[in-house]
């Protein structure tokens, strides 16, 4: 008589069980001691989904026994992007609660230096936390790495040190850099608490140049160190600017003034209702309601 033979599936029973405790956190905590290396284990066989919420979970709670593991799905240039970019998060704020993190900050500070741009990218994100002052000579010199995606990192990771010092670099580099890493810089001089008014100072004066796409961003950014209200001129001003983006968005900081202010120019509002871009033309319509 033929029995049929159920085949043992290690690796399907793995992920089944890693997604129980990705599911329940509260059984997780319960079986931390046998979830953390089965979860481990998982990490090899996991679909892109599950390894994110994999690293998130052994991130927060198991941080020694994640540390080296996510550095290896890091640097594995056979893994998914998305996966070493998730990896390279985890790290960046896993690494500040290590009891010894140094042989894995001198690993990735030799990762600096390597030959592969994803890699190198990859490895300034790592580095990049608050506290962490000993890697700012070598995050500065990727801003002038030749590639493009290594300066962004590098730029992100030095804002991640929370180091008023390194704000006047940057402010350096926005007037020497190219567009991509300026670009870059506008968008992490805000998260500089202390110097909030410096940087909408900043914000201010790239509205008044030239380029396009340093306007616009300036714009998007000055209400994240500032109050609306304290740049009644500007957004006036931006009504008429050359890029619709700009002049849509004044338009929606206008909205949000008081409308015996908005009265006080009418008549330069009304000039949206003949935008050419139908966006801006609502956006104009908007303000002309609140009036």
């Amino acid at each position: 008589m033929n029995k049929k033979i159920i085949p043992f599936q290690p690796q399907k029973r793995l992920i089944e069980k890693s997604r129980c405790y990705t599911d329940d956190l509260e059984l997780f905590l319960r079986e931390q001691e046998i979830a953390v290396p089965i979860l481990l284990k998982s990490l090899r066989h996991a679909d892109r989904q599950l390894k994110h919420r994999i690293i998130l979970l052994l991130g927060g709670f198991a941080k020694e026994e994640i540390a080296w593991p996510l550095y290896e799905i890091m640097t594995d240039m056979t893994e998914d992007e998305a996966v070493r970019h998730d990896a390279s998060i985890q790290l960046s704020v896993t690494m500040p609660f290590l009891c010894q993190p140094q042989p894995l900050i001198d690993r990735l500070i030799l990762d600096l230096r390597g030959d592969e741009p994803e890699l190198r990218a990859s490895a300034a994100f790592a580095l990049g936390w608050e506290g962490n002052s000993q890697v700012a000579i070598s995050l500065i010199e990727l801003l002038y790495d030749p590639e493009p995606q290594v300066q962004q990192s590098a730029v992100n990771a030095l804002a991640n040190l929370q180091d008023d010092r390194i704000f006047g670099l940057l402010l350096e580099r926005l007037e020497h850099a190219d567009l991509e890493q300026r670009r870059s810089i506008l968008y992490n001089l805000w998260r500089f608490g202390a110097k909030r008014t410096e940087a909408a100072r900043v914000y201010l004066q790239c509205i008044d140049r030239k380029n396009e796409e340093l306007r616009f961003d300036a714009l998007v950014l000055l209400g994240l160190v500032s109050n609306a209200c304290e740049h009644l001129a500007v957004y006036r001003k931006c009504m008429t600017d050359t890029d619709p983006r700009v002049r849509k968005l004044a338009f929606r900081e206008l909205a949000t003034f008081p409308a015996h202010e908005l009265a006080l120019f009418r008549s330069e509002i009304e000039k949206g209702l003949t935008d050419p871009e139908m966006t801006v033309k609502r956006a104009a319509i908007e303000v002309l309601k609140k009036i």
